[in-house]
């Protein structure tokens, strides 16, 4: 029978074999009255778990350390808001089979693995100073990666076969109008339709007043219709669309108030053309660089909607730019 609390030989073993241990605190509770203990006293919470950051948030990494508020611990992540002189950014701990978000800290274990602490919601943190730290646990940037993916050239052309083949997955034999996603309305008046309606006008202002409609439609932290304008924006970014500065920006801008704090800061993310691993291995197999096929199917994978709102984002983001640009 498994006990509560390791045996000391085994924690040695452990240590010895260079496996990283977080001990799980047996309450919540107890847990996020030692963080607050430590943030009041300016303790650090002990040796730092090794993890590779997104440069993403390498900014706030590196900078002072901050307080920190924990938006959600689930086994695979534990997000953090931070509030900064220019609003709330957000950080993310994530498991090795997590989605790969931008804002995210990774480490080398699964969600099975236990390696991350059970904190609720509210509890105290910091992000700073070169870690992460919240409850019982510490994590450290001990590598970075970087979650704009490299593209050839500022305008990179997309393989013929393997746009037909992302719309063919995204909306088999149907029409692009029969595209649905569960609990947005449908019909000829729903925002899709409307979104659909606009590229096919080649209207990107059209565009962005649909996105009045989709920002924080749906449920959960990443709402689909945040979803789809974040896979939007970023195929506008990194397709080199002249207007994607001003239609990223124009979303972000409709996100405040209206979404989780977590969504408008992946939001932010995309404008600047950061996205999640799974996101960006797409792009880059529509360049030539890598296996479509795999690539696809671990994207629509993602979360319940997620992976699908973001690659019906990015089939829109192609869809305008061949429609408002000019191929070279």
């Amino acid at each position: 029978m498994r006990t509560a609390e390791p045996q000391p030989a085994v924690q040695g073993r452990a240590a010895r074999l260079g496996v990283p241990t977080i001990p799980l605190p047996p309450d919540p509770a107890r847990a996020a009255q030692r963080s607050a203990r430590r943030l009041a006293h300016g303790t650090p919470a002990g040796p730092a778990v090794p993890a590779a950051a997104s440069t993403g948030v390498a900014e706030l990494l590196r900078g002072p350390a901050r307080p920190a508020t924990v938006l959600l611990s689930v086994p695979a992540a534990v997000y953090l808001a931070v509030p900064t002189p220019q609003g709330v950014d957000v950080v993310g701990v994530l498991t090795a089979d997590a989605a790969r978000l931008p804002l995210g800290l990774v480490l080398s274990r699964p969600a099975n693995g236990r390696p991350l602490v059970s904190v609720p919601s509210g509890a105290p943190g910091t992000v700073g100073g070169g870690r992460v730290s919240v409850g019982d646990l510490s994590v450290s940037a001990a590598a970075w990666w970087d979650p704009r993916p490299r593209l050839p050239g500022t305008r990179p052309a997309l393989l013929p076969e393997g746009v037909r083949t992302l719309r063919t997955v995204l909306y088999g034999d149907g029409p692009h109008s029969s595209f649905t996603l569960p609990g947005f309305p449908g019909g000829p008046s729903g925002p899709l339709a409307a979104l659909r309606g606009a590229v096919r006008r080649a209207d990107l202002d059209a565009a962005l007043r649909t996105a009045t409609r989709l920002v924080g439609l749906g449920p959960g932290l990443t709402p689909a219709g945040d979803d789809v304008l974040a896979g939007c924006v970023a195929g506008l970014v990194l397709l080199g669309h002249p207007a994607a500065e001003r239609f990223g920006a124009g979303v972000h801008a409709l996100a405040a108030g209206r979404t989780t704090e977590l969504s408008r800061a992946l939001l932010k993310h995309a404008a600047a053309g950061r996205v999640s691993g799974e996101f960006a291995a797409v792009v880059r197999a529509l360049v030539g660089q890598g296996d479509l096929d795999a690539a696809l199917a671990t994207l629509l994978a993602t979360g319940s909607t997620s992976g699908r709102a973001m690659t019906l984002g990015l089939c829109t983001a192609i869809d305008l730019a061949e429609r408002t640009t000019r191929t070279r």
